[in-house]
């Protein structure tokens, strides 16, 4: 039975900053990952990470951005940690070698994006992510004789001892079909988003909210999950995302009539107001007939008013993308876009060093809910979040660890996942396939709980969400193997999902308001004396999550109009 002070769960930014961050500190670490790490979706993230890294930039203007494009749902002390000590991990990186673009005089290049009231995002063309995972998952390596890694392991359960504290997980040998208990002073959860709840998304097939509900399970409450991000630019044919940063060198949003349709709404900011002002622009645009392509279901993004010399230096993943996946040359006509699920803002909550209410549990990254995003989650503040807050959950729990003994676990919770299993594999053939189930909880989170919300569409998606959850009981799989048994995976994965898919649209209900990312037809203001608070899901057994309130902390900015 493997044991140790700090167990990552997720290898991906946040999970790779918390292990070298405790290994720092000097107490024994493992990593454990349902995917090599270098494949995590981080890998994903194009556009840049923000800092007030230019002498004529400073942190507070960026904590005013960010909390102005939470609309004023973020909690201004984790906003003003995240923003000042972004600097200094951007510098940080730097020097383990992120190969950051530089402008012609050697300095930082920094580009615009969404909401920022000036340049501040620090990139590697358009693979920030990519460049930044790979760096991260070298320092790994000068740590293995100090942290475990463990490639291809699936978490089904959060192990809890007597006395509420976690106290580590049981995990499944992907390679094998093996059963290990993992036992550990402190878990740090950073097992990214919930993407795969809505169909399509920009996210990775891997992004099924397995530690939200892992975390939900065990009694953690989940905040903001009604907060989902739509991205303003992805593929009309699959979904796939373009970067932000086309927008941030200059790209163009056309309507059919051929016009910046921009202008109506975000009249200063035009293309670079907030993500949730420009999706629900996009799709104002489309519902109302201004919309292009055979269906008239899409945008125009035209980035061919951007000079070629600087699409093929800044933008060249998308210019690929275009070519492979859409058939268009982005430097000689526009692409078809529309808005496309992309990001949760809710998720686990947790403090500024990443601790949930359950003593031993922490969350950082996707998974977790700080909240520093609040209602609308700034461009390039995704991969600034993830490495803050998985440097100070790596760092407050090897603190911790160095203060306590190694709890004693048993098998009791390996033997009844195991049972859990050879339950899955071992169902008739008579229910739906996961894969359906699957479909369908998609298509009706896309359909209801998208850019615009109202109380009917709402509450036919939680009628959907609950039947789906009886009929994934009987779901039956096809392969009985335990070499790489990607279907038992799969089932599992079905149940995290369809639990936080449950909590978004519980939330969404909730939330009589529109605000950020919530649209609500049927209440199209923003309602501060009543909504602005966070909305947190508990689990209540097998009935829907009880629903509680958590004040939003203010500490210099006061709520106030939000124009762009």
């Amino acid at each position: 039975m493997p044991s140790h002070d700090v167990l990552i769960i997720g290898a991906g930014l946040a999970g790779q900053r918390a292990a070298v961050a405790a290994a720092d500190a000097g107490v024994s670490v493992a990593i454990l990952s349902k995917v090599h790490p270098v494949r995590s979706h981080s890998v994903a993230a194009a556009g840049g990470i923000n800092a007030a890294v230019s002498v004529t930039d400073d942190w507070r203007s960026h904590a005013y951005d960010t909390v102005k494009g939470a609309d004023f749902l973020g909690d201004q002390d984790a906003i003003e940690v995240m923003c000042s000590e972004a600097p200094a991990e951007v510098m940080h990186l730097e020097h383990i070698g992120v190969t950051f673009h530089r402008n012609d005089s050697g300095e930082l290049d920094l580009r615009a994006f969404g909401g920022a009231s000036v340049k501040r995002t620090a990139y590697v063309a358009d693979i920030t992510g990519q460049a930044i995972l790979h760096v991260l998952y070298e320092q790994l390596m000068k740590y293995h004789e100090t942290v475990d890694r463990y490639e291809e392991w699936f978490t089904t359960s959060l192990i809890i001892d007597e006395e509420g504290a976690c106290v580590g997980c049981v995990a499944r040998n992907i390679r094998t079909g093996s059963m290990e208990t993992f036992t550990a002073k402190n878990v740090i959860l950073a097992s990214g988003g919930a993407g795969q709840c809505f169909k399509p998304t920009t996210n990775a097939l891997i992004c099924t909210a397995d530690g939200i509900a892992q975390a939900y399970d065990v009694g953690a409450p989940l905040m903001d999950m009604e907060m989902i991000q739509y991205h303003p630019t992805t593929l009309v044919e699959n979904g796939f995302l373009i970067t932000e940063g086309a927008r941030g060198e200059g790209a163009h949003l056309l309507n059919s009539d051929g016009d910046r349709f921009m202008e109506k709404y975000a009249p200063n900011k035009m293309e670079l107001a907030s993500r949730d002002v420009v999706s629900r622009a996009e799709q104002t645009e489309i519902n109302e007939g201004r919309g292009v392509g055979e269906d008239k279901s899409g945008i125009y993004l035209d980035i061919t008013v951007v000079p070629k010399k600087r699409v093929h230096e800044a933008l060249r993943e998308i210019v690929n993308i275009g070519k492979d996946f859409a058939g268009v040359d982005i430097t000689k006509e526009p692409i078809l876009i529309r808005p496309g699920q992309h990001y949760i803002m809710g998720g686990v909550k947790t403090d500024i060093n990443g601790a949930t209410p359950i003593d031993g549990l922490y969350a950082a990254g996707e998974v977790a809910c700080v909240s520093v995003h609040g209602g609308n989650r700034l461009g390039a503040n995704s991969l600034l979040d993830t490495l803050i807050f998985g440097r100070r959950a790596g760092e407050h729990a090897a603190q911790r660890a160095k203060g306590m003994a190694m709890p004693e676990v048993g098998e009791a919770q390996a033997r009844q996942d195991e049972q859990k299993i050879a339950e899955i594999i071992a169902r008739p053939r008579e229910g739906r396939r996961i894969s359906e189930i699957k479909d369908e909880l998609g298509t009706v989170m896309n359909q209801y709980v998208a850019v615009y919300r109202e109380e009917d569409g709402l509450q036919k998606a939680h009628e959907v969400v609950r039947r789906l959850k009886e009929e994934a009981k009987t779901a039956y799989v096809d392969d009985r193997g335990t070499v790489f048994n990607q279907d038992v995976l799969g089932a599992i994965e079905l149940g995290y999902m369809l639990d936080a898919a449950e909590c978004t649209v519980v939330g969404a209900i909730e939330r009589k308001e529109s605000r950020g990312a919530q649209y609500r037809v049927d209440f199209p203001d923003r309602n501060d004396e009543d909504f602005m608070q966070h909305i947190n899901t508990t689990k209540n057994g097998g009935d829907a999550p009880t629903i509680t309130y958590t004040p939003v902390t203010v500490t210099q900015w006061q709520p106030e109009v939000r124009k762009y």
